[in-house]
Formats: structure tokens, C-alpha cells, sequence
């Protein structure tokens, strides 16, 4: 099944996700809009420490709680 482009910029996806990683308590320092692939409209996740991925296991699992 192909999968539908998003109507969301990705500028906009990231301050959504980061606003709402933020209610849970959660911040990734590294999320951005990958700047080498704008025809892609990916977002860098980055890297976190151990607890911040703990965490975010524990909001998804919880519906978004941490």
C-alpha cells in the first residue's frame, strides 16, 4: 500500500513532536528537519541517553504518559 505524503510541513512535524514529547516529559536535543534530504521530508530524531528512551517506551506504552 503506498503511503499518503503528510500535508504537514516538516518544520511544522517537528515543533508538533517536540511540543508533545515535552507533555511527556521527554526532549530530544537533536530533532531537526534533515537538511540533506529536503525532497524526502524526513526529521533526525538524534540520539538520546538511556533514561530519555525509557521514558518515551514508558509514554507510548502508557498512551502518551510518561
Amino acid at each position: 500500500m503506498p503511503t499518503k505524503k503528510p500535508d504537514m510541513t516538516p518544520y511544522t512535524a517537528v515543533e508538533t513532536l517536540r511540543a508533545a514529547l515535552a507533555e511527556a516529559g521527554i526532549v530530544f536535543p537533536s530533532l531537526r528537519v534533515d537538511p540533506a534530504s529536503p525532497e524526502l521530508r524526513l526529521i533526525e530524531l538524534g540520539r538520546v541517553r538511556v533514561d530519555v528512551a525509557a521514558r518515551l517506551a514508558r509514554a507510548v506504552q502508557r498512551g502518551g504518559r510518561a
